[in-house]
């Protein structure tokens, strides 16, 4: 039996083949929370009937069911694939480095169609015994990554599902050896694409990147049961950047508007040779749209800079991703 709270809880997820069928997990990472809930639309019948003072229970219907909710994780040095790969779209398949154990998923922006997950969590009753709530065809529709000076790198996977079934069977959970990243570990570097500097006094990133998709592709034949989300508007990406004023390279990019190449990287430990474990998210183009330096007492002057991300014509935004992980 499990602990009877969210210490025996588990979450698993695996790539769908079709979307909305289940498929057995096959990562457990591990997470700080969920909030994965079946959502119904209902609609009861408003007949007349003499005398009767209310509405009947069994003229209630369901008439849509649909997921939605977030995953919320630090981001650590395995398992992290099949998560970047919903969000991104590129089909990837881990690169071998030399003759090592270390592997490159290099995940670029592309259309999201057929990239959706089976996603089963466990949630245990105060008995021990841990329910199945498997939930089908769930798409990343945004992701929300952070690091702050002292902290984890964490993300945020906000999700839209198709159903939510509880006739799964719970699959045995099983986790591999891995770390998360952290402030310690993490870099910033901004300039020229492929000639990036790095960039001194930043005390905090964040970074969104949001894939808008049509959600609400209900139709007749479907058992009230959505079709696959369809992209629908360009991709944002937009983020943050909280940095002592030790200089003015982001506060010139905003007077000027110009563009410049942005990497935030963690850097872990060794995994083989001269290859380490690695999440790296290139920018290559990004605009800083206000929050430039002012003064406000008499403390380190301290802005925090938004910036908006932007295609620069030839070089895709990437996420890089090195462990040990031979697939996703």
């Amino acid at each position: 039996m499990a602990i009877g709270s969210g210490l025996g809880a588990q979450l698993g997820i695996a790539a769908e083949t079709t979307y909305g069928t289940f498929v057995a997990p096959t990562t457990f990472p591990e997470f700080t929370g969920e909030s994965l809930v079946l959502k119904k639309t209902t609609a009861v019948s408003s007949g007349i009937a003499a005398g009767r003072l209310m509405a009947l229970a069994s003229r209630r219907v369901v008439t849509q069911r649909e997921v939605s909710g977030s995953l919320n994780l630090e981001v650590a040095s395995r398992g992290m694939g099949l998560l970047l790969q919903a969000l991104m779209g590129t089909t990837v398949t881990p690169v071998q480095q030399g003759a090592t154990t270390a592997y490159l998923q290099t995940h670029t922006l592309a259309d999201t169609a057929g990239k959706s997950l089976s996603v089963q969590v466990g949630i245990p009753l105060t008995t021990g015994t841990v329910t199945d709530k498997s939930f089908l065809g769930c798409k990343v529709t945004s992701a929300e990554f952070s690091c702050e000076a002292g902290g984890m790198l964490t993300a945020s996977f906000e999700i839209d599902g198709r159903d939510c079934s509880e006739s799964q069977t719970l699959a045995v959970a099983s986790y591999v050896s891995s770390a998360p990243f952290h402030f310690g570990q993490m870099g910033v570097k901004a300039g020229t694409y492929s000639s990036e500097t790095a960039l001194d006094g930043v005390r905090k990133f964040s970074l969104k990147i949001e894939r808008p998709q049509a959600t609400d592709r209900f139709y007749a034949n479907q058992s009230a049961l959505k079709a696959q989300p369809i992209s629908n508007d360009l991709v944002k990406v937009t983020g943050s950047i909280e940095q002592d004023y030790v200089s003015t390279t982001l506060d010139d990019l905003h007077t000027s508007d110009a563009a410049t190449s942005l990497i935030w990287e963690f850097i872990g430990p060794n995994i083989a040779s001269t290859y380490d474990e690695t999440i790296r998210f290139r920018l290559p183009s990004i605009k800083i749209d206000d929050a430039p330096p002012t003064v406000n007492g008499f403390d380190v002057i301290r802005p925090t800079y938004s910036f908006t991300g932007y295609f620069n014509g030839t070089n895709p935004m990437a996420i890089e991703y090195i462990s040990a992980d031979s697939t996703l």
